[in-house]
């Protein structure tokens, strides 16, 4: 199976006091499978990842703090991690942040590019 499509996150404005990036970020629609405890699972696509996370396209906000269990559906990698702030509702969903409980270099299995 051929890796993903990417194209790197355009660049956003300097904000004072905001810190700098832990790793790149990289614009890409890879499916995956939500493990929600307590409900189904559920279908959803990324829009951006990072080996700490990512931005979620999901059918309903989910709240800041909420553990998931989130799956690859490339790979079927799975990884703990939890919402990290409150969603944006937009018309296609909402935009859930989440990060892993620890960085997961490769978990997308695409490469990166340089910062």
């Amino acid at each position: 199976m051929k890796p993903p499509k990417v194209s790197p996150a355009p660049p956003q404005p300097s904000v004072a006091g905001e810190e700098k990036r832990r790793s790149q970020r990289v614009m890409v629609r890879v499916p995956v499978t939500l493990h929600i405890p307590g409900r189904e699972t559920a279908s959803a696509v990324t829009i951006v990842v990072n080996d700490h996370g990512a931005l979620i396209l999901f059918r309903e906000p989910l709240p800041a703090g909420s553990p998931l269990v989130l799956e690859n559906d490339h790979t079927h990698k799975r990884v703990a991690c939890h919402v990290t702030r409150a969603p944006k509702v937009t018309n296609e969903g909402a935009l859930v942040p989440v990060e892993f409980e620890k960085p997961m270099p490769g978990f997308w299995n695409i490469v990166f590019p340089q910062s």
